[in-house]
């Protein structure tokens, strides 16, 4: 009895586990290794947390914020402003028309390259993500081509809908006509006298 309670003191004796200590020097403590995961989960939070926390902006990055999002819903509401303005007053639509015929072509050339970078980026990224879902899209068509093809064939008036395949009995009963009283009512009922 000594000697087994020796051998047991030796391997799991003063607190440790020697087989445990052993095993996980040639395969990772999963509880231990899905611990440091979740660690290192919530300080990648913790980092992202800290870099939108709204106390570390100031009013100016607040005030510029407000001011990048506003080209947008300027240009298309001042364009309706414009229609408006011409159905409106058309003599002083027509006096400021005149005076941008007086802007100079290459302050307009330049006006032209600001807006089309500013919406050019949102352009490309917009599309870059629509031919994505293009490609989703595409890549799923295989599929429900396939689906398609299934409910055809469960369809009731598809082309082999009603085949008996190896049934003999079956095949037999569907070329043996049967009585129908009500289809022998209705031809009666609709024959030319």
């Amino acid at each position: 009895m000594g000697l087994i309670s020796n051998a047991v003191q030796t391997l799991f004796g003063q607190g440790r586990n020697l087989v445990k200590d052993t095993a996980e020097v040639f395969t990772e403590n999963r509880e231990a290794a899905a611990t440091r995961a979740a660690h290192l989960r919530q300080v990648a939070m913790d980092q992202y947390g800290a870099e939108f926390a709204a106390p570390s902006q100031s009013r100016f990055d607040r005030v510029m914020d407000g001011v990048n999002r506003l080209p947008r819903p300027a240009l298309a509401l001042g364009t309706l402003a414009l229609f408006i303005a011409a159905m409106v007053d058309p003599l002083w639509f027509a006096a400021r028309m005149q005076g941008l015929a007086l802007v100079p072509e290459p302050l307009w050339w330049l006006l032209g390259a600001i807006v089309s970078f500013y919406f050019g980026a949102r352009h490309q990224i917009k599309s870059q993500q629509f031919q994505r879902s293009i490609v989703r899209t595409s890549n799923r068509a295989p599929q429900v081509a396939a689906h398609i093809s299934a409910l055809d064939q469960i369809r009731a008036d598809s082309i082999g809908a009603a085949d008996t395949r190896t049934d003999a009995k079956l095949s037999l009963g569907v070329d043996t006509p049967m009585d129908n009283p009500a289809l022998t009512d209705w031809k009666t009922s609709t024959a030319q006298p």
